[in-house]
């Protein structure tokens, strides 16, 4: 079967989200960030409802891209302000404040949405793509423009890498050190509010947070160390989204936000299979202990 220009480039332009996803996700894992990313996939919900409905009034494309990734970019770092106030009060854990958080914006965003369909030069906008994602409606801008914003991430967190790996292991001592390890908090929530941004059409603000989280996680169980484990996770994350974009450009009907999390979930269940953690590896080792 070949491939016509654009779906090679919706293609090109996943897999360098998946990448992103994956490396941004490793230190997000390891600093224990992961939940966020719910928050601010679902928090980013009415920002795109209201980017569409701001290009519309100003007489541009709805659906063009840049003002929805804009508006979905605002909503979401107010989401991650929102659970980072609520969080302060000592009194609202943070697990509780990111449930408060994505379930008001995720409900301020349907209403929005329900809102957009009776405003014609908004309605045909096709925000719903957002929600669960579909790489086939991807234009080829579109994919170059998000596959830029994943390399920016990746060239990020490569410079950023010697402060995020002393705040991911040892926060305490890192901060005594000199190290500000609330910009560093703060840099790391900016990325992963950019991977959810980037990552909405194609794989849908619902199952964005998943990119960021398999990958990582299969990782996590095949290595201990930082280095392999970052190189392993954007692997991962790259063969995932592509091989879920791969998976929509074939069957048009099937969300690519399901077909990412089902090859992520696979290449999870894989490694807890047969990375050393698994319960094979576990035996082998009891065998070669009693051996000696």
């Amino acid at each position: 079967m070949s491939l016509g220009h654009n779906t090679l480039v919706v293609l090109l332009g996943c897999g360098l989200l998946g990448l992103a996803a994956g490396t941004v996700g490793c230190f997000a894992l390891l600093r224990g960030r992961a939940l966020v990313a719910d928050a601010v996939g679902h928090a980013a919900l009415p920002g795109v409802a209201l980017g569409a409905l701001a290009a519309a009034l100003l007489g541009a494309e709805a659906r063009s891209l840049p003002p929805l990734l804009a508006g979905a970019a605002a909503s979401g770092v107010l989401g991650v302000l929102a659970v980072q106030a609520l969080s302060r009060t000592r009194r609202i854990r943070e697990d509780a404040a990111i449930a408060v958080v994505l379930s008001a914006f995720y409900a301020a965003g349907v209403a929005l949405l329900s809102y957009v369909q009776t405003v014609p030069e908004a309605a045909q906008a096709g925000l719903a793509r957002f929600i669960l994602g579909q790489a086939a409606a991807l234009r080829a801008a579109d994919a170059q423009l998000a596959g830029l914003v994943a390399l920016g991430c990746v060239a990020a967190c490569l410079a950023l890498y010697h402060p995020l790996r002393a705040a991911c292991f040892d926060a305490e001592f890192a901060r005594v050190q000199g190290l500000r390890t609330g910009l560093v908090d703060l840099a790391l929530l900016g990325l992963m509010v950019v991977v959810c941004v980037a990552g909405l059409q194609a794989v849908g603000l619902v199952l964005v947070v998943a990119l960021l989280v398999l990958p990582p996680a299969a990782a996590r169980l095949w290595t201990a160390r930082l280095g392999p484990m970052l190189l392993l996770s954007g692997a991962c994350g790259a063969a995932s989204a592509l091989a879920g974009a791969a998976a929509s450009a074939i069957w048009p009907g099937l969300p690519t936000g399901a077909a990412v999390v089902l090859a992520g979930g696979a290449l999870l269940g894989l490694s807890m299979l047969a990375g050393p953690e698994s319960p094979a590896a576990a035996r082998r080792r009891r065998r070669r202990e009693v051996a000696a």
